[in-house]
């Protein structure tokens, strides 16, 4: 087992030499395991390790049993030690929140505390290959999209998982021949938890009375549906690219993020519900209590029309604003441009055909665009949350993007006009014009703008 591990950490690169690693040691068998191994292997990978103990307040003398016991296991590895008590009950009815759920909260926020005060790199925890399966039914029976049948991945940010390739009675198999001993913690032979159910009752009803490998199997599933998200999560970023926007705020912070809705129309439903998670995920920064239904539902908005919009948990809101979809928090619905105290000014529009080879006008106040490429009726005002120009190759900016990269102060920002087709802008007046509506050879029609009558040079 020794062997199946190291390979799997090389292979995955969980460690890098030099890391200096918490353990999460609760005491049970798969976390003894987790410290023994990873103490046999300290020299070879080049690791520091501090084992620490998450007392949660529950199961009495027992809880203490297994502090008593993981702190002089450490001792005798030699390895550092904490133990840190919690009262998991209280921190549960305070947050609105089961037992199971706030004991976990708590425990890695106590290791993301942990690690800061060790100058730690990572958090190895003792997830193996069976709770692996537990996990992909687990997200399955509850319902979930790929990434949930996915389960979890040996690295998650600083959180790395050394025995996935390794099972339960391999572990007890391993302890035994080392002579080592652990702490049997009683809740797990209860059936309150559903994890508990599917490891106790499910997965060996599975494995006796359909096939004996299921388990196996489940694992094959799951890691077929990782590399399958990996692959769709990849797409969907690279249609965000070519066709979405977003806006920031002053720290360079997204808070909100827009596609192109006729582009992802264009798109499979599975990449269309890819691309509006990463849209969910990056404003959020989270997809906790975000399912399918919510995606769903604001894909639904890219066959409705513009100001149509759907709620979403977390504070968020889908809406379609002219040709984008928008992803973004409610407080910052509607019009950036309200209580402005200057007047829009005035434009002259001519059309005319265009010859190649033309003079196309030099000065700030009148401007020429491709005719033919605007699909809204045009309309000169003040910006609006969701407009967008596009740049030199393709590219698309928001004007508050824009604005902010010009070092326009904020106090002005509002007052600067702009001509906009829907919420694609085709000139912030005085500043610049959009690449998309540019004269080429290619342009038929020529629409001119001149600011004033030409009178104010823009």
């Amino acid at each position: 087992m020794y062997r199946t591990i190291l390979d799997y950490i090389r292979r995955n690169r969980l460690f890098s030499p030099g890391d200096r690693v918490i353990v999460a040691l609760s005491g049970g068998a798969d976390s003894v395991c987790l410290l023994v191994v990873l103490n046999e292997l300290k020299e070879v990978l080049g690791l520091e390790l501090k084992a620490v103990h998450v007392h949660h307040g529950l199961r009495g003398k027992e809880a203490d049993r297994d502090s008593d016991y993981a702190g002089k296991l450490s001792e005798t590895l030699g390895v550092p030690f904490a133990c840190v008590r919690v009262d998991a009950a209280l921190y549960a009815r305070e947050h609105g929140m089961s037992v199971e759920e706030a004991g976990r909260h708590l425990r890695y926020q106590i290791f993301e505390k942990e690690l800061l005060g060790f100058s730690g790199t990572k958090i190895a925890v003792a997830h193996h290959r069976d709770d692996q399966a537990e996990t992909i039914l687990y997200n399955l029976f509850r319902g979930t999209g790929l990434k949930g049948l996915g389960g979890m991945r040996p690295v998650r940010d600083k959180i790395v998982r050394p025995l996935l390739s390794v099972g339960r009675e391999e572990i007890l198999a391993y302890l035994a021949e080392k002579g080592i001993s652990y702490c049997e913690d009683s809740t797990n032979a209860q059936t309150d938890y559903v994890r508990n159910r599917i490891r106790s009752r499910i997965l060996p009803e599975i494995r006796e009375q359909v096939n004996r490998r299921a388990g196996e199997n489940i694992l094959h599933a799951g890691e077929m549906a990782a590399q399958a998200d990996a692959y769709l999560e990849k797409q969907a970023e690279g249609i965000l690219k070519a066709w979405g926007v977003r806006e920031t705020d002053e720290a360079g912070i997204i808070t909100a993020r827009g596609v192109d809705a006729k582009a992802l129309l264009a798109e499979d439903d599975i990449i269309k519900n890819y691309v509006i998670r990463i849209m969910i995920r990056t404003v959020n920064e989270s997809m906790k209590d975000i399912t399918m239904t919510h995606v769903e539902s604001a894909a639904a908005l890219l066959f409705g029309s513009s100001g149509r919009q759907v709620d979403l948990p977390c504070g968020l809101i889908a809406v379609r604003i002219f040709d984008d979809l928008w992803i973004k928090r409610k407080k910052q619905e509607g019009s950036v441009d309200k209580g402005k105290a200057v007047f829009l000014p005035e434009l002259d529009f001519k059309i005319f055909p265009y010859k190649k080879g033309q003079e196309i006008p030099k000065n700030g106040y009148t401007k020429w665009f491709d005719y033919d490429k605007i699909k809204c009726a045009l309309s000169v005002r003040y910006r609006k949350t969701g407009d967008y120009m596009t740049l030199a190759g393709g590219g698309r900016k928001t004007v508050k993007e824009f604005m902010i990269h010009e070092k326009i102060p904020r106090e002005e920002r509002e007052k600067i006009p702009l001509v906009a087709d829907g919420s694609h802008v085709l000139w912030v007046i005085g500043y610049r014009i959009s690449e998309y509506y540019k004269i080429t050879d290619d342009t038929r029609t020529v629409i001119q703008m001149q600011l004033d009558g030409g009178k104010n040079n823009g």
